[in-house]
């Protein structure tokens, strides 16, 4: 009978030592999450840095690492071996991954149109020149009209009645290295789709269209490799230096809804007419990339999140939440866009302009 009770009472007090071991673990110990790895471009490196963001993932099991990389390279460079998911910025290089690596689907969680940030002067000027319109419910930046002042050298100082800003150097959108951005490879979908009229996608139109928008990025001398440093340009040095600048949407909503007071009054987005949308599209690479891109294409705290980085997002409501909060002046729906080329022939144009440098 003691033996018996004394076998009973060592089983409670293992039992009660498991237990105590188990709750210790709980309360001082974090969960282990399981590691996803991918390479994304750098625009999106202070979304997955946050920490609201790595606390949604980890509520789904995931610490998701992330590497940058231009999307360009990302689709022809970078080993994509040691990663679970790759995430360009652009929908043609996205392809191309999804293509080569014979991945199964894409996601497309957000998106951010290109603009051309200047200021309240330039837009006055650029009106009455007729290069600057109004739109549906916000100003647009005719690229036609543009690609005529543009291929006749046109330079500031010789718009009608510019008092101004009558800077004698050539009136041109600043952008980046052709060579090495992706905000230089969508500035180029949209002057060649107004070049060629239509989307480019044969040889024929490629050649028809270099000529002109080869000088768009030749005539500018030295262009930095990200689209960063001319936004930062913008921001800083204001419109004696870059007085138009090719940009991310994005890039210029983020400064807004932080508060920044690097934005002041009169700097102003145009859209270009017609423009596109870089398209930030996830390809997963293995069952672990294909969760984030779930997640992030359906978690509405994630949406909600990426918005507030100044990303469109696959559910418009977050985007419209954030923008009616922070009273943002963009539009909620951008009107006039485009597609870009297939991803082959807008490497083709790209190395060509690369070839003249």
């Amino acid at each position: 009978m003691k033996r018996t009770l004394g076998i009973g009472l060592a089983a409670v007090l293992l039992v009660g030592v498991v237990t105590a071991v188990v709750l210790g673990q709980d309360e001082d110990e974090p969960a282990r999450l399981r590691t996803v790895r991918g390479v994304t471009g750098s625009e999106k490196l202070a979304f997955f840095a946050d920490q609201r963001v790595k606390d949604v993932f980890a509520k789904h099991g995931l610490e998701v690492r992330v590497d940058p990389a231009g999307s360009r390279q990302i689709a022809t460079a970078t080993d994509l071996g040691p990663y679970d998911f790759a995430f360009p910025s652009s929908a043609p290089a996205a392809e191309k991954i999804q293509r080569d690596r014979k991945a199964a689907r894409t996601y497309a969680p957000f998106s951010s149109p290109m603009v051309v940030a200047t200021f309240d002067p330039i837009v006055d000027l650029l009106t009455k020149a007729g290069v600057v319109k109004p739109g549906p419910g916000y100003p647009t930046f005719d690229v036609r009209a543009y690609l005529d002042l543009a291929a006749k050298g046109t330079r500031w100082d010789q718009l009608p009645g510019n008092t101004s800003y009558p800077a004698r150097k050539n009136l041109l959108v600043t952008t980046t290295d052709p060579r090495d951005s992706n905000s230089a490879a969508m500035y180029l979908a949209i002057t060649s789709f107004v070049a060629n009229g239509g989307v480019v996608s044969s040889p024929d139109g490629e050649a028809k269209v270099l000529p002109a928008v080869s000088k768009l990025f030749l005539d500018q001398g030295y262009t930095q490799s990200s689209t960063e440093g001319p936004f930062e340009d913008y921001l800083s040095a204001g419109m004696g230096k870059t007085p138009l600048v090719l940009a991310y949407e994005a890039q210029f909503a983020d400064r807004v809804v932080r508060g920044d007071s690097t934005i002041r009054p009169d700097m102003k987005l145009l859209y270009p007419a017609p423009t596109v949308l870089s398209k930030h599209t996830l390809v997963p690479l293995r069952e672990a990339g294909d969760e984030v891109g779930r997640l992030l294409s359906g978690d509405a705290e994630l949406g909600r999140l990426a918005a507030t980085f100044g990303f469109r997002t696959a559910d418009p409501r977050h985007f419209a939440d954030v923008v009616e909060e922070k009273n943002l002046t963009v539009p909620q729906t951008v009107v006039d866009v485009v597609e870009p080329p297939a991803h082959e022939t807008l490497e083709r144009m790209l190395e060509a302009i690369a070839k003249q440098y």
